[in-house]
């Protein structure tokens, strides 16, 4: 196991995985829907990083779209490289804002509140039940590790030799009795997909929202929660213990 972070990986993590999570926060958090109104007009924000990784989300009053454009308001967010888009991401630096007079009041009324509040959610140290309740939490903790394991297992030294070893498959990941995601990998490249009626290969599970964010956020221990039932192992278990090692890379990631 490597035991540096590559900044360029990192920087992918904090755009796709951390926030990509923004549609979600703004579907399941009241106090996120409640900044979106402040949107006066459909907004496209462009997250440009030099050397790496780049961004587009349509923001409207009723919800964010990443990858999509709308006719409005646009605005960039510009980053001389991987490590000066960390450093913003961690509050240390700011990025060059590209925008007219309107698009400087979504930055400053709309996204700057919404990536603090984000920060607070994923923060377990800063986010508490009056919040959000834990569940919720658990759900978008989730969605931030399993969009942060398609980036680590293709671009981090560590994940890719990983995912170089795991043969083609299917891994469903089960929270609960009604949360179905489902992580595919394909020539030794891994992506999280839509979940489909063909029966996964493998499957990871845990008993509810809160045991998976307890897991996730490095609160319990994955091996106890083996051994005393609250998570549960199925069928090719080669994928799975893949998929745990570059987990346990993505948990090395997001740790601050």
């Amino acid at each position: 196991m490597l035991t540096t972070r590559d900044p360029a990986v990192q920087a992918r993590i904090n755009l796709h995985a951390v926030l990509g999570s923004l549609p979600t926060l703004v579907r399941t958090v009241p106090r996120a829907r409640a900044i979106l109104q402040r949107v006066e007009r459909p907004t496209t924000l462009h997250v440009l990083v030099a050397g790496g990784p780049r961004k587009t989300f349509a923001v409207t009053p009723t919800g964010i779209t990443a990858g999509r454009t709308v006719p409005g308001t646009r605005v960039a967010l510009l980053c001389a490289s991987p490590g000066h888009f960390n450093a913003v991401i961690q509050g240390r630096s700011t990025a060059l804002p590209v925008a007219g007079p309107a698009g400087v009041r979504f930055l400053r009324t709309v996204f700057q509140p919404l990536a603090e509040l984000l920060g607070a959610v994923l923060l377990p140290e800063a986010c508490s039940d009056d919040l959000l309740p834990e569940s919720v939490r658990a759900q978008l903790l989730l969605a931030v590790a399993l969009a942060a394991t398609e980036q680590v297992a293709n671009h981090d030294r560590s994940g890719r030799y990983t995912c170089g070893l795991l043969s083609d498959g299917c891994l469903a990941v089960e929270v609960g009795p009604d949360t179905v995601h489902h992580v595919a990998v394909r020539e030794h490249r891994l992506h999280v997909v839509q979940p489909s009626a063909t029966p996964p290969r493998a499957a990871l599970r845990f008993a509810d929202l809160d045991v998976a964010g307890a897991v996730l956020s490095g609160r319990v221990s994955a091996m106890a929660c083996l051994g005393d039932g609250r998570v549960a192992l199925r069928g090719f278990i080669p994928l799975i213990d893949g998929f745990s090692r570059i987990l346990d890379r993505v948990g090395f990631y997001l740790r601050k």
